[in-house]
């Protein structure tokens, strides 16, 4: 039988792990952010920007801005400067240095808003306490880079100082997953036109260049086809080592 310190400590133990428990359940609710992209509220300190809205939109909310042609992965980039610009109603972008938009498929996926000395939030806590409260984020904000950093769902923001001043972007995650993936598209697809299509004139079989089987290949019995189809459509079948 235990004895009475043995029985003391083990029901010590116990409770340290139920306040324990208690303490990662709660800290795991306040963390948790469920708030949507079209959830979002429409924040002053955002200049009447937002997620989501469209490449017109922005431009009847400020005809200022000047758009360039889509990449091949369909993102536009584009910048104002409403604080060195004179064209801008220095009114309107009081506090603000730069926005900077970037737009996927027609759509704005980075938000990225540069403030100068003037803006009123001018620290890490102010700007963390004040943009939590214009777009109802309650979740725990976590360092990073120096800055800031939150994520709630495909919404990421990130505010930190930059030339003594604050800065805040809000990013759609999601639209990022799509340009990594494009842009891996992109590069698989430009692998394969690389490849060179060789086949045996006595075996009738080809082999794309990567293969190690082309080697035992002779040289007089090469035959370039531009691609698979070409080679099959003459007859050649691919070399059971190059599948």
């Amino acid at each position: 039988m235990p004895g009475p310190r043995v029985s003391q400590l083990n029901k010590l133990l116990h409770l340290v792990a139920i306040v324990f428990c208690t303490f990662v359940i709660a800290q795991s609710q306040q963390t948790t952010c469920t708030l949507k992209l079209d959830q979002l509220p429409d924040a002053p300190e955002l200049q009447g920007f937002h997620l989501g809205m469209t490449a017109e939109e922005a431009k009847a909310k400020v005809p200022q801005i000047m758009f360039g042609r889509a990449d091949q992965f369909g993102v536009v980039k584009t910048s104002i400067n409403p604080s060195f610009d004179r064209q801008f109603d220095q009114a309107a972008f009081a506090g603000v240095r730069t926005i900077s938009l970037v737009f996927l498929d027609g759509k704005l996926v980075i938000l990225w808003i540069g403030y100068d000395s003037t803006f009123k939030w001018q620290t890490l806590d102010e700007v963390v306490a004040g943009i939590s409260r214009s777009l109802n984020l309650s979740s725990a904000w976590m360092s990073k880079q120096g800055g800031r950093h939150l994520m709630c769902g495909r919404l990421s923001v990130f505010v930190s100082m930059i030339a003594g001043s604050p800065s805040i972007r809000l990013s759609d995650e999601g639209a990022q997953e799509i340009v990594a993936t494009r842009r891996e598209e992109a590069a698989a697809a430009a692998e394969v036109a690389t490849l060179v299509v060789i086949g045996d004139k006595r075996t009738k079989l080809f082999y794309t260049s990567d293969c190690e089987a082309l080697e035992a290949v002779a040289e007089p019995n090469r035959v370039i086809f531009k691609d698979k189809d070409e080679a099959e459509k003459a007859g050649y079948k691919l070399a059971k080592d190059c599948q």
